[in-house]
């Protein structure tokens, strides 16, 4: 058996937590693309890089290989959600504004073909589909190097407000 070594390296994601505290959620996703803020460590551990975002709109790459690879010799089925999961919630925090977080409510996922290091770069682009004051949904398309459709994803999203979530109230 071959034996293969994979270093992962990451910032703390609490020491910049400042810097960010007054940005609206656009800005915030602006800066997380351009290297201004530092990216989540997941994101430095599955190795995928937020390519674009707007307000309701962001995309995720990945190329996939080896190290993502279940068993069966594809890419597991969690880390293709975990993907799909970063591109909504990047798009769920493009249209808050200033110091509004929101909590995922739920995540629906269907996959449509297997993922391996052939399917070429993955491309995962979000979108809003509803965008209310408490309530937001967003949906999710990954395809492959070839544009054919890999996995689609929903989520239902609570928007915190600070005072009285954080109370505990709902």
């Amino acid at each position: 058996m071959t034996k293969r070594q994979r270093l992962v390296t990451w910032e703390d994601p609490f020491e910049e937590a400042h810097a960010w505290s007054g940005m609206g959620g656009l800005e915030y996703m602006q800066a997380v693309m351009e290297g201004r803020i530092a990216i989540p460590p997941v994101w430095s551990l599955i190795g995928f890089r937020l390519a674009q975002v707007d307000a309701g709109y962001a995309v995720i790459e990945i190329e996939p290989a080896e190290h993502h690879y279940n068993r069966f010799g594809i890419v597991q089925g969690g880390l293709l959600c975990v993907v799909l999961d970063a591109v909504l919630g990047c798009v769920v925090h493009s249209v808050l504004p200033a110091s509004v977080g929101f909590v995922s409510l739920d995540l629906n996922t269907a996959y449509f073909r297997p993922v391996s290091a052939k399917s070429g770069r993955i491309r995962c682009e979000g979108t809003i589909i509803h965008s209310g004051s408490r309530i937001i949904v967003a949906e999710a398309s990954m395809m492959d190097g070839q544009g054919a459709l890999c996995a689609r994803a929903s989520s239902t999203c609570m928007v915190l407000d600070q005072g009285r979530d954080a109370a505990g109230q709902d």
